[in-house]
């Protein structure tokens, strides 16, 4: 008996120490499982799902959808949450028959990250305790100023995405909301980008009303521009087939697609992209009604290990009913800014203003007191430029964005151009009405004067931790006017004009002024007492105790 106790003693350690050695893989950076199938499959990304399960030594489970990269290769990414463990995994495939697929194992060893990637240090995006608020996974605070380059995945070169990201970086946005493909099932032109009327497909099969023909080289590409992206400190907000009116309004595939192949895409997107920072924008331009939404979001809620947030950006139409909307489905149109408000898997709800150059701010404010609550912001005011270069110019931006913040849009801000959302090539490329563009190129306007005072609200709040920050006209003790709080440690107002505000609580903590039209600011001093006279006007007073 002790011989053969000691010959599964030999064995095991002989076993053990032909065993390869785990690669080392950093807290929250992307570790990638390449599985190649042994088997023929018609369509690959329709026919067989396939995905893997992560376990470490604590018992924590994290299930991670593979995605397919073209051939016989499929592809999972996968992002340690914490620094030390173990972690062994399994992939699983629908069809068990394929050993390449299904029942291939390995195992990780996460480790310290010693980088200074900010996405890597603080890890991937959450909401916040109180459901206001993007946060990292490490609760820092992610106070989101977006900008809207919807055609950069499917028009821009590699070098244009550069730019761009190099630009908004300096500028101070740290997200942009992105078309994911071309979304119009009668948009035509050559499949190529830097092109007048080019666009690079996705889907082969989108002009025909589906997308269950996947294009890998596309998103092989899409990899590159959404690496810039993250590697210049800009979050993806991916949406995924555009609803409402698209690129050139010629009939959106968002309005008309199949539940099933629309989880399926949804899905396809979580797996390529869910394992490094994103914010899953799964209705575009819409009312949140359309087919495959709901269940994209349960899907989400079920499928992302990680729990980055998921929501909605409405069309204008939740208190009227604009022109175009007596003539299009008043589905599409009526929603109130609440559709599926109750729902778990909702994470925040976006309203949009239009284009008109109008200043709206209602519906922001009611969306802050809708329950239970949900991250608030103006996901498209109008974009500069707008209506043949006449809308929402210059400072008429920095207004939008602090009006729209103090307003109840505390989630963020998020700005757009004309031109540059379309992704013009040229100044004078045709294909859209007046009311929707300019004469500008996508690189005349990136240079348009709004962005700048929007990129400045990021550099004034960028370092304060805003998660959670309540609207509180109630601590107003004298004047009227506008006012974000945490009581006791932060606050924050904005003076459209020189009149004094009182602000309860405040007397000697420390404040100051800054100028959102240049950013300057003055020295910050003792309050001497709780009433406030701004220098200037507007201004915004910021307010701390430190």
């Amino acid at each position: 008996m002790k011989s053969l106790l000691l010959l599964y003693v030999s064995l095991f350690v002989i076993l053990t120490a032909c065993e390869p050695p785990a690669d080392k893989v950093p807290q929250w950076t992307t570790y990638e499982l390449v599985l190649t199938s042994e088997e023929d499959y018609d369509n690959p990304y329709v026919d067989v799902d396939v995905w893997a399960v992560f376990e470490n030594e604590a018992g924590l489970r994290l299930t991670r959808p593979a995605f397919w990269d073209g051939g016989s290769i499929w592809k999972v990414r996968f992002a340690s949450p914490d620094e030390t463990s173990l972690w062994s995994w399994t992939s699983v495939a629908s069809n068990e028959k394929d050993a390449g697929l299904h029942g291939v194992s390995g195992r990780l060893q996460a480790v310290p990250y010693t980088g200074e990637d900010p996405f890597v240090t603080h890890g991937l995006l959450k909401m916040s305790p109180g459901r206001r608020s993007v946060v990292h996974h490490d609760g820092t605070s992610f106070f989101l100023v977006g900008d809207t380059p919807w055609a950069l995945p499917w028009r821009a070169t590699l070098e244009q995405a550069q730019i761009y990201a190099g630009d908004r970086q300096y500028k101070g946005f740290n997200a942009a909301l992105l078309m994911s493909v071309q979304p119009d099932m009668n948009a035509e032109g050559p499949n190529a980008r830097d092109t007048p009327q080019g666009f690079l497909r996705g889907f082969s099969d989108l002009q025909d009303g589906h997308v269950n023909q996947l294009i890998p080289e596309y998103f092989q590409n899409l990899d590159g521009v959404t690496g810039i992206l993250l590697d210049h400190g800009i979050v993806p907000v991916y949406q995924p087939i555009f609803h409402g009116f698209g690129w050139k309004g010629l009939q959106v595939l968002g309005d008309v697609i199949v539940a099933e192949e629309y989880v399926r895409y949804v899905k396809y997107l979580l797996a390529r992209y869910g394992s490094r920072p994103a914010i899953w924008l799964i209705s575009g331009d819409g009312g949140a009604r359309n087919a495959g939404i709901k269940e994209s979001g349960e899907m989400l809620e079920e499928w992302d290990a990680y729990g980055q947030p998921t929501g909605f950006h409405y069309n204008p139409c939740d208190d009227y009913v604009p022109e175009w909307g007596k003539r299009d489905s008043l589905f599409r149109c009526l929603h109130e800014n609440k559709i599926h408000q109750d729902k778990d898997w909702l994470d925040f709800q976006w309203a949009q203003t239009g284009h008109n150059g109008e200043h709206l701010y209602h519906k922001v404010d009611k969306m802050y007191d809708n329950l239970p609550t949900k991250g608030v912001a103006n996901g498209e005011p109008t974009y500069e430029g707008m209506n043949g270069g006449k809308n929402g110019l210059g400072w008429w931006q920095g207004e939008e964005a602090w009006m729209q913040l103090m307003s109840g849009g505390t989630m963020g801000v998020v700005y757009g151009a004309a031109g540059l959302w379309q992704w013009k090539v040229t100044d004078d490329e045709e294909g859209w009405t007046d009311w929707a563009t300019q004469p500008l190129s996508w690189r005349g306007a990136m240079d348009l004067e709004g962005s700048k005072y929007v990129g400045y609200v990021a550099k004034v709040l960028g370092n304060y931790d805003l998660q959670d920050i309540e609207r509180r006209p109630d601590l107003i003790t004298e004047g009227e006017g506008f006012l974000l709080a945490k009581e006791g440690e932060l606050y924050i107002s904005y003076f459209q004009q020189s009149a004094s505000m009182g602000i309860g609580g405040t007397r000697g903590m420390s404040h100051y002024w800054v100028n959102p039209k240049t950013n300057e600011r003055s020295a910050s001093s003792p309050a001497e007492g709780e009433v406030f006279q701004p220098p200037y006007a507007p201004a915004v007073l910021i307010v701390e105790n430190n």
